[in-house]
This record gives C-alpha cells, sequence and structure tokens, in this order.
C-alpha cells in the first residue's frame, strides 16, 4: 500500500509540474504506475487529471498577475471560443499558453477550472485506455 502512495504521489508531482513550463512527464509517469499497478488505473486517472489541472490553473493564476498582451494565437482563441478553448489545455508548448492567456483575460475562474479539468482527463483517459489495448 505504501508504494502505491508513493506511485500516486509521484504521479501527483509530474502531473502537476507537466501544467506549468517546468518537464514532468507526467505521461511517461502514468504508464509506468498503471504497469506496475494496472488496478490503480481510476485512482491514476484522477490524480494525474487533479495535479495537472491544478498545475494549469498556476499558470491561469499567473496570468492574472501580469498584464494583458495586446495580441497572441492563445489570446485570440480565447477571445473567439471563450473557456471552450481550455479543452487543448493539454497539448504540449500551446496548453500553458492558453492558460496563461485565460487568466490575463480574467475569463471565469470556475469556467477556466472545469474546461482545462475535461480535457487534461481526456488525454490521460485515452493514454490509460491505448495502454490497456497494448498491453491486455
Amino acid at each position: 500500500m505504501e508504494a502505491e502512495s508513493l506511485s500516486l504521489g509521484g504521479l501527483f508531482a509530474s502531473s502537476f509540474l507537466s501544467a506549468t513550463l517546468l518537464p514532468g512527464n507526467s505521461e511517461l509517469v502514468l504508464v509506468g504506475v498503471l504497469h506496475q499497478a494496472p488496478h490503480l488505473k481510476w485512482p491514476a486517472l484522477v490524480v494525474a487529471t487533479i495535479g495537472n489541472t491544478l498545475g494549469g490553473m498556476t499558470s491561469y493564476a499567473i496570468g492574472r498577475i501580469f498584464p494583458k498582451p495586446r495580441e497572441g494565437r492563445a489570446v485570440a482563441w480565447l477571445g473567439r471560443y471563450g473557456p471552450a478553448a481550455l479543452l487543448l489545455s493539454w497539448v504540449p508548448i500551446v496548453g500553458d499558453a492558453l492558460c496563461v492567456a485565460s487568466g490575463w483575460l480574467r475569463q471565469h475562474i470556475a469556467a477556466a477550472a472545469a474546461f482545462i479539468a475535461v480535457g487534461k482527463f481526456a488525454r490521460y483517459w485515452v493514454l490509460a485506455e491505448g495502454w490497456a489495448l497494448l498491453t491486455g
């Protein structure tokens, strides 16, 4: 049980870092957890999603601190599609910019968190299902 807790703790840390500008490789950590303990699929998905969402919301908070840029692709997407554009927050580099831009634009925090969480969960779920197909 202690090893499983450590695995999930490492997954949380990696997921959080992966959603910031720092490297975290949460996908590799998730697959490692699933390889070692397939029965942890749902707890791992929840932990990875929460960690990655909190990391995305950290980027959102950073965006709230700094003045809004006048232009940029992320700002344009969020201006056009609103917080729903944050469904793409899982995309490397682009996702970080979207989260920061959402903060710049002062988008509703609950909507931002919800769309970030859905996008990030979907990515991890697809990865977990793909891993299950490859190994099952």
